[in-house]
């Protein structure tokens, strides 16, 4: 493969923005859909993880293509749901925003993790990354079988050659720990600014 499982999705981020600074939802989406086949190299490790982000990213996607104009911009659904006081609802796009974030955050994590802790273990750096991301916002249940999942993590050594395609592996995580986590950033604080960031998993 060209470069690194990275390339695809840190080339997709520089186009996250509008010339007006806004969020455009398909881009958006678009760079969480790229991440995803970093996410299949961990194998069994992430499947819940996986299946998680990709459930979420459709939902907003169907929301967006039912109106491509309307919900060009990636906030515009969840001020609608806002208004319509139905953002809270398990089903809603806002939901689904703020768990992608949230997922996304706990991947950021994992591979600072792995940049700046060469000596741990796979295991190690999900854990921890668990630990600082979503764990908090997680019930018994899902953390439990987080856990269970995070013992089948593949061997680092193996992972890193593999996402590594002809690329320079580090330098690519370093790029998307530094390009990534604003436009997350940014997402939290829209949704903190409607009061909704802080919704647990039910």
């Amino acid at each position: 493969m060209e470069g690194t499982v990275f390339t695809p999705s840190l080339e997709g981020m520089k186009n996250v923005k509008s010339e007006q600074g806004e969020m455009l939802t398909k881009p958006f989406l678009d760079v969480c859909k790229l991440i995803l086949p970093v996410i299949d190299k961990f194998g069994a490790a992430m499947a819940l993880v996986k299946s998680d982000i990709g459930g979420n990213i459709t939902r907003l996607e169907n929301k967006y293509s039912s109106n491509p104009s309307k919900y060009e911009h990636l906030y515009s659904m969840v001020q609608e749901e806002v208004d319509a006081k139905t953002a809270k609802g398990s089903s809603s796009c806002t939901n689904g925003l703020l768990w992608l974030t949230r997922a996304m955050d706990f991947l950021v994590a994992l591979f600072r993790n792995l940049l700046e802790h060469p000596d741990w273990t796979m295991s190690q750096a999900c854990s921890d990354s668990y630990g600082k991301t979503l764990k908090k916002w997680h019930g018994w249940l899902a953390s439990s079988s987080f856990s269970v999942a995070m013992k089948l993590a593949p061997d680092r050594k193996k992972f890193m050659d593999v996402i590594g395609g002809s690329g320079d592996i580090n330098a690519d995580i370093e790029k998307f720990c530094t390009t990534f986590p604003p436009l997350l950033e940014e997402n939290h604080k829209f949704l903190a600014s409607v009061g909704l960031d802080d919704m647990k998993a039910s």
